[in-house]
């Protein structure tokens, strides 16, 4: 089904990142921020929006049942007020949220998320990198317009893994089906993108982390064919 419009509450790299994303596929954007200071952001004015709206502009400007509100208030209270909020309006009304850890999620979703997606703190920064990709894309659209266990898992690289010692060019990401790697964390807690020029360079150590999205079934075959395991994955996609 088409969606109408794309409500986008926040004024950040998270909200920056999901306009360029569905920008071209919703007849109309609207962004809103609790900043009166934020005026635009590219082609699109800025809706100056509070907590405690009513909602009133959107309840009879927007089909609310096409349409899709993404919650990217980077203070996690404030993005669950938002999302009690919505949801005690529009009951129809599809909602994503962003949720920095599993107890923020929990709550998100108890608020009325129709998905939530994890930003763990070790991993914020590779999402601006991997919405450009197309297979990325092509994920993100799972996660948000289809039924969808996806998960979010932190593999954590020791003395005894295959990849230990190998650069990140010279591997075949192929080869491990149903697996997306996004990004290289190192022993500092750095993020790097994958597909970046750098990180193409970079030569895998013992205590890395990769950070890769995929379902249970191809995660655990992963960490079978590596000789590693888990590091962190609480995230699961789902409805």
């Amino acid at each position: 089904m088409t969606k109408t419009t794309a409500l986008i509450f926040g004024h950040n790299k998270y909200a920056y990142e999901i306009i360029k994303n569905v920008k071209d596929k919703y007849n109309s954007i609207k962004v809103y921020s609790l900043d009166e200071n934020d005026k635009k952001e590219g082609l699109y004015d800025v809706e100056l929006f509070d907590l405690s709206d009513e909602w009133e502009d959107i309840e009879n400007n927007v089909d609310i049942e096409n349409s899709i509100a993404f919650c990217a208030l980077e203070d996690p209270s404030e993005n669950i007020f938002l999302t009690i909020s919505l949801r005690s309006s529009f009951k129809n009304l599809t909602i994503i949220t962003i949720a920095s850890n599993k107890e923020n999620s929990d709550k998100l979703k108890m608020a009325g998320a129709t998905k939530v997606i994890p930003i763990v703190e070790t991993t914020s920064d590779i999402i601006a990198n991997v919405l450009e990709k197309p297979v990325s894309n092509k994920v993100l659209h799972s996660i948000l317009y289809e039924e969808s266990d996806l998960k979010i898992a932190q593999i954590k690289i020791d003395d005894t893994s295959h990849f230990k010692d190998e650069k990140l060019k010279s591997i075949d990401w192929t080869r491990y089906n149903g697996i997306l790697v996004l990004s290289v964390m190192h022993e500092d807690m750095q993020s790097e993108f994958i597909y970046s020029n750098k990180a193409k360079e970079h030569v895998i150590k013992s205590g890395d982390i990769l950070v890769i999205v995929g379902y249970e079934k191809d995660i655990q075959e992963f960490e079978n064919l590596i000789g590693s395991k888990r590091y962190v994955n609480w995230s699961h996609w789902s409805r």
